[in-house]
């Protein structure tokens, strides 16, 4: 499910699995340039992409400590597989990246995705935000 280095068709699939997701008016080329360049996590229903998420490294200053942060970005589940625990899979695979590799993760979420995250033990970040919005953490290997 997971590979750091996938294949320009499965990435174009992924691409439109966020599109269909999310929209075109929501999810940006810049949204999707932010989910590239670090580990893809997909499920493959026969050769058809079902769900999808991004782990992608960033760095986060808290007071004079740097950290590692996986961000997570790009979930999406397929319209027609919804309801199966898909984002609790691609979920529970971008979290063992973040245990195994960062110091922490977070990520920023949709209000329909919101009970998902917090559900696995997300919580909201309580320091300062930038004008996009809501953040939120667990942690990694600290």
């Amino acid at each position: 499910m997971t590979d750091d280095a996938p294949d320009p068709e499965l990435l174009a699939q992924a691409h439109a699995l966020c599109l269909e997701a999310f929209g075109a008016d929501d999810f940006t080329p810049d949204d999707w340039q932010h989910a590239l360049g670090g580990v893809h996590l997909f499920v493959l229903d026969d050769d058809l992409l079902v769900a999808h998420a991004a782990v992608v490294p960033r760095a986060l200053r808290s007071g004079d400590r740097l950290l590692d942060v996986g961000y997570v970005e790009a979930v999406a589940v397929r319209a027609s597989h919804r309801g199966r625990r898909l984002g609790h899979t691609v979920m529970a695979a971008a979290e063992q990246v973040i245990i195994e590799v960062h110091d922490m993760g977070a990520l920023c979420s949709t209000d329909a995705g919101l009970p998902l995250y917090l559900s696995r033990g997300w919580q909201p970040w309580r320091g300062p935000l930038d004008p996009s919005g809501d953040v939120l953490v667990r942690s990694g290997r600290l």
